[in-house]
C-alpha cells in the first residue's frame, strides 16, 4: 500500500535526506511512497527544481518568489522569474501561512516536519490536528508545545514519531526494553567542534567556525546549537517530554565518535545501546516506514576496528546543559523561554553582535525571568515565547560589540 507523504522544509538538509529516503524505497519496492505536498521557507528555485521532480505535489512556500515587486504570480501568469517555468502552475500556497494552508488542503498519511525552529509548531499542530501522523524532526514543537500536540496525537489516534537521531534510538529501545523497565536515558553528543578547545579561546570563536559540525551534515543554525550543546539541551527536554521520564533520569554523555547514539538503563543495572553509523537517513528510514521494519538502504556499521570513548560534558565549557535542566524544573514555559532566547542569541552571533560565549549569557538572562505561567494553547505559548524574544533582544543590545 502506497504511503502519502507531506515533506515540510524540502529543501533543507532533513528534506532532502527525507527525499532520497523515498527515491531509494522506491526504487527497492515500487509505489512505496508517494510524495503529496512539499513545502519551504525562501529556496525558491530549489522548491521548483522539486516541483519538476514531483509534479503531482502540491507545493508551499513561506516567502514570495523573486518576482517584479516581491509579489507572488497571479494564477494564470506567464511570468516566469526563471528561463523554464510556469510558476503560478506549482505554487499552490505562498506567504507566512502557506504550510497550515498546504496541511489543511492536502492529504497524507504522515506528515515529515523538517522545518528549522518554532515556527515548526504550527506545522506540527495543523498536522496533528487533520489528523495525520508525523515524523518529527522539529526539536521546539516538543521543547514549547508537546503537552499540546500530545494530546491531539492521542485523541485522534495517530503516532508522534521522532527522527532524531537520538531519540528515534530511545524509541527503538524503550519499545523493545519497555518503559516500565528502564530507570535511566542516556542521549550522546559528539561534543562538536571545540570539545577539546582551551576554553579562553572560547570567547573568540567566529560564526564560520561553530557552523563546521566535525560529524553531522546539518543546517547553519543547529549545528552552531550543536557547538554550545544547546542542541543537546533542546534534545534533553524533548527526552523528558516525549518518554515521560524525570529530568534526573535522563543522563547526556560525550561521545565523540557518534556511533552509540542512545542508551537506556533498566531496573537490573543491564546497559542496552542503539547503534548505527552517523547518517540522518537512518532514523528518517525508520520514521518513514514505522511501524513496519524494514532492511536498512544506507548500509550497516562494522565495529570491527572502531573504538569508543565517553565523558560526562564539562559544565563550565557547556552551560546550555546546565540551563536546560533549570528550564525544565521550571515548567513548559521556561523551556519555551529557553529555545526562544537561544534563537535570538545564535541569529546575533551569526550576524557577529556577540560573541560565542554570550550565546549561554543571553539565555540565562531570560530564564532569570519568572517563567511560573501556564502554557496551554497556542496563543499563550507564543505570548511567552514574543516575551523571551523581547527580553533577549533586550540584552543582546546591552552587551553586542
Amino acid at each position: 500500500m502506497t504511503k502519502k507523504l507531506i515533506i515540510l522544509g524540502a529543501t533543507g538538509s532533513i528534506g532532502r535526506q527525507t527525499l532520497e529516503c523515498v527515491q531509494k524505497a522506491n526504487r527497492r519496492v515500487p509505489g512505496s511512497f508517494e510524495v503529496a505536498g512539499l513545502s519551504a521557507n525562501r529556496d525558491f528555485e530549489g522548491l521548483m527544481n522539486l516541483a519538476e521532480e514531483y509534479p503531482e505535489a502540491l507545493l508551499a512556500l513561506g516567502a514570495p518568489p523573486p518576482s517584479a515587486g516581491g509579489a507572488a504570480p497571479l494564477a494564470g501568469s506567464s511570468s516566469s522569474p526563471t528561463n523554464h517555468r510556469d510558476v503560478s502552475r506549482r505554487l499552490s500556497f505562498v506567504g507566512g501561512d502557506a504550510v497550515t494552508k498546504l496541511l489543511d488542503n492536502c492529504d497524507a498519511d504522515l506528515v515529515v516536519n523538517g522545518i528549522a525552529g518554532s515556527p515548526g509548531l504550527m506545522a506540527s499542530h495543523a498536522s496533528l490536528r487533520r489528523g495525520m501522523s508525523l515524523a518529527l524532526a522539529n526539536k521546539e514543537s516538543v521543547v514549547m508545545g508537546y503537552s499540546l500536540l500530545a494530546s491531539l496525537a492521542e485523541a485522534r489516534k495517530i503516532a508522534i514519531i521522532p527522527v532524531d537521531s537520538e531519540h528515534a534510538a530511545l524509541f527503538q529501545l524503550v519499545r523493545r526494553c519497555g518503559a516500565k523497565s528502564i530507570r535511566e536515558l542516556c542521549i550522546t553528543a559528539s561534543g562538536g567542534p571545540f570539545r577539546d578547545r582551551p576554553l579562553a579561546d572560547l570567547s573568540t570563536i567566529s560564526p564560520a567556525q561553530a557552523a563546521a559540525h566535525p560529524v553531522w551534515k546539518m543546517g547553519r543554525k543547529i549545528s552552531i546549537d550543536s557547538a554550545t550543546l544547546a542542541n543537546k539541551g533542546l534534545e534533553l527536554i524533548e527526552a523528558v517530554r516525549l518518554f515521560g521520564f524525570s529530568e534526573k533520569a535522563v543522563r547526556v554523555l560525550i561521545h565523540p565518535e557518534s556511533l552509540v547514539h542512545a542508551l537506556v538503563r533498566t531496573i537490573d543495572g543491564s546497559l542496552y545501546a542503539n547503534l548505527s553509523k552517523p547518517d540522518m537517513r537512518l532514523p528518517i528510514d525508520i520514521a518513514l516506514h514505522w511501524p513496519e521494519e524494514r532492511e536498512s538502504a544506507f548500509g550497516k556499521l562494522d565495529l570491527a576496528g572502531k573504538t569508543m570513548s565517553f565523558f560526562d560534558p564539562d559544565p563550565s565549557r557547556f552551560p546550555m546543559l546546565r540551563l536546560a535542566r533549570e528550564a525544565l524544573r521550571q515548567g513548559e514555559s521556561a523551556t519555551i523561554a529557553y529555545n526562544a532566547s537561544n534563537e535570538i542569541a545564535v541569529g546575533a552571533f551569526d550576524e557577529g553582535r556577540i560573541r560565542f560565549t554570550d550565546i549561554a549569557s543571553v539565555v540565562a538572562d531570560t530564564l532569570s525571568a519568572d517563567w511560573s505561567f501556564p502554557a496551554g494553547d497556542l496563543d499563550s505559548i507564543f505570548y511567552h515565547d514574543d516575551k523571551a524574544r523581547e527580553r533577549a533582544r533586550a540584552f543582546v543590545a546591552e552587551i553586542q560589540c
